[in-house]
């Protein structure tokens, strides 16, 4: 999520999102269990991302993952705002600036807010999220199926390697 600067905030035609909402609820630690791959996120394994909510009502957005191939922890920090009313899952998201992407949840356990598929600006922009490392087979099924109804090419998700543990 971290490349979403400058692009648009709008959600993709034929999309929509998540409501209700809840903010609260969301916040906390995510652990990215798929995604599109983008050169922002290239090569990362054991992505998280941990949002909180601050004071003047936008959420704090910290990215996390581990390179491979240097051998560390890269973060980023962002920050998200709603682009309407916050009961709808329609957000824009900064890590670069006064740039904004769209971050749009369209499907979410709505009981517990244990999973999530958010989509970005695009079709292109896709993660798959839970709040913990794996997912239950079904829930796996119910999400990829959500995605290709909403026209997302499913085969193209990259399902990141959740093993590491944190230093």
């Amino acid at each position: 999520m971290l490349g979403l600067s400058g692009c648009s905030t709008a959600l993709p035609d034929g999309i929509t999102a998540v409501t209700p909402f809840d903010v609260n609820r969301y916040q906390g630690k995510w652990y990215e269990i798929a995604r599109m791959d983008h050169s922002f996120e290239k090569g990362l394994s054991d992505v998280s991302a941990y949002y909180q909510i601050q004071a003047d009502g936008s959420v704090k957005v910290i990215n996390r993952g581990f390179s491979k191939s240097k051998d560390k922890w890269s973060e980023a920090v962002g920050r998200a705002l709603f682009t309407g009313d916050s009961n709808r899952a329609s957000l824009k998201v900064s890590f670069f600036g006064p740039f904004y992407g769209g971050y749009h949840v369209v499907a979410l356990d709505q009981q517990d807010y244990r999973w999530a598929l958010v989509v970005g600006p695009d079709r292109g922009y896709v993660w798959i999220l839970a709040r913990d490392r794996q997912l239950p087979a079904a829930v796996r099924e119910q999400l990829l199926t959500k995605a290709r109804q909403l026209g997302i090419a499913v085969e193209a998700l990259i399902w990141v390697d959740q093993t590491r543990q944190e230093d």
